[in-house]
């Protein structure tokens, strides 16, 4: 009988294939570059509309003035905190830090989990909640962070209302590019109410990641592989663990310069270099021009529908500094401990808040422990019906290396060259963790003899 393939194994054969179909299109292109448009492009409009209907710019006027000067200084509060970190991520089978600081801010008890790391939010101040942090400053950032959040989610309903309307009506006259000169449209006589409970769910925002980069800093940037866009701050991909069909929506900060980028430049070809760009693609097509989109400070760009699923985006680097809040609709999974003690101490930084929540979900790791431990001793029962110890000893057998098996990554994860070079305080930490002979203990935490032992009697058991 075939074996079930465990997440982890699904996520490791997924990764792979991707990376397959990724090689493919690098050596089918082998020295040329596809195109791509810029808004110097006389197409560009025309093939946004055809070809990335789903994807929707604001300009920063459609932010209110006094808002954007709140998410301004907040930006900045966090950065002098100290509150955003590179994050220790696994592409490929390597450790590497991502170029890019980031933190998490969102409902309290949501997590984001991208490239085999998962993110812990800072808790913004939800109505109900307690939230203690280190800085009232803090507290002040994430107060601008969920008012940031609810005026995205609105402009969000609108934009999926339009895109809504637009489909029903087939109206191909809409204009995609939503700057604040093209007029607004209302949700149509289509309109119903199961198209109203959808679009508030697709645009229920429950986390934002916070970036920053700051190029001059930064000793090497990959540079974007298939287009020539240059120096990438975040390569091309698609955003993980999301809720299906949902919305993203990116409030940009970049810190430009005294000098704007100039339309009419008679020397640069493709993007200007100086300023930040998001750019797009649709995923591994070669005939369809990409798109690479300036992004100046206040714009706010949304991914509509399934957009992020269909499209892939990346981030290409300008030569400022650069904020922005990447509004999200998170799933709610599991795999949480290791995950957050591999993080080290950083959360402590802005609040305790999963202080008591970790250490509730510890209690019932140990419970699970112990249940565990309680399963082994009935198994190794004499006058067990055979066919009983067989079930049993296939169940607990799958289990028990799964969970060997991530015990093992995430130790190694733990001791890993660049884990260990961190700062105290962002240092992973391999929690929970015990040495053998630890009378409070129930189990040790390396599996291997007892797995050894379980196979030795499920091969003793069969016929």
């Amino acid at each position: 009988m075939k074996r079930t393939q465990t997440v982890e194994e699904r996520e490791r054969e997924a990764k792979r294939k991707l990376q397959a179909k990724k090689q493919r299109l690098l050596e089918e292109l082998e020295d040329t570059w596809l195109p791509y448009l810029t808004p110097r492009d006389d197409e560009f409009y025309q093939q946004w509309q055809l070809k990335y209907p789903k994807l929707i710019l604001r300009e920063a006027d459609s932010v209110p003035a006094e808002l954007r000067l709140e998410v301004q200084e907040a930006f900045l509060i966090l950065h002098k905190h100290g509150c955003l970190f590179r994050d220790l991520v696994r592409i490929q089978g390597k450790d590497l830090l991502t170029p890019v600081s980031r933190i998490l801010i969102g409902h309290p008890g949501c997590t984001y989990k991208y490239l085999n790391t998962r993110l812990f939010t800072v808790p913004w101040p939800v109505e109900g909640s307690t939230i203690k942090y280190t800085e009232d400053e803090i507290g002040f950032a994430c107060q601008t962070f969920l008012k940031l959040n609810a005026h995205l989610q609105t402009e969000t309903i609108q934009a999926l209302e339009e895109l809504t309307s637009k489909e029903k009506s087939s109206d191909a006259a809409m204009p995609v590019y939503m700057a604040p000169e093209f007029p607004r449209v209302g949700m149509g006589p289509s309109f119903d109410r199961q198209d109203e409970v959808d679009i508030k769910s697709r645009a229920a925002y429950n986390v934002t990641l916070l970036n920053f980069m700051d190029p001059q800093k930064m000793s090497y940037l990959k540079e974007e592989p298939y287009f020539g866009m240059g120096k990438m701050a975040v390569s091309w991909h698609h955003d993980d663990n999301l809720v299906e069909r949902s919305a993203v929506a990116v409030y940009n900060h970049s810190c430009e310069g005294p000098e704007e980028e100039s339309d009419d430049a008679p020397d640069l070809e493709g993007r200007d270099p100086d300023t930040w760009h998001v750019a797009f693609k649709i995923s591994w097509d070669i005939e369809t021009p990409g798109l690479a989109i300036p992004l100046h400070q206040g714009d706010c760009y949304f991914m509509l529908d399934d957009l992020n699923a269909t499209h892939q985006h990346c981030v290409l680097a300008g030569s400022q500094p650069r904020f922005s809040s990447t509004h999200r609709v998170a799933e709610v999974e599991f795999e949480w401990l290791r995950q957050f003690w591999f993080q080290g101490n950083r959360y402590t930084k802005c609040t305790d808040w999963w202080c008591e929540p970790m250490a509730q979900l510890e209690g019932l790791w140990k419970k699970m422990e112990g249940v565990t431990n309680a399963v082994l001793r009935e198994v190794r029962k004499e006058g067990v019906p055979v066919e009983q110890r067989k079930e049993i000893l296939t169940a607990i057998l799958a289990t028990l290396t799964t969970r060997q098996n991530l015990r093992k990554e995430w130790y190694t994860r733990c001791q890993c060259r660049i884990a260990q070079s961190l700062s105290t305080d962002q240092r992973p930490e391999c929690q929970p963790y015990w040495e053998k002979d630890d009378p409070s203990m129930l189990l040790p935490f390396d599996l291997t003899d007892i797995i050894s032992e379980l196979r030795g009697q499920l091969l003793e058991s069969k016929p």
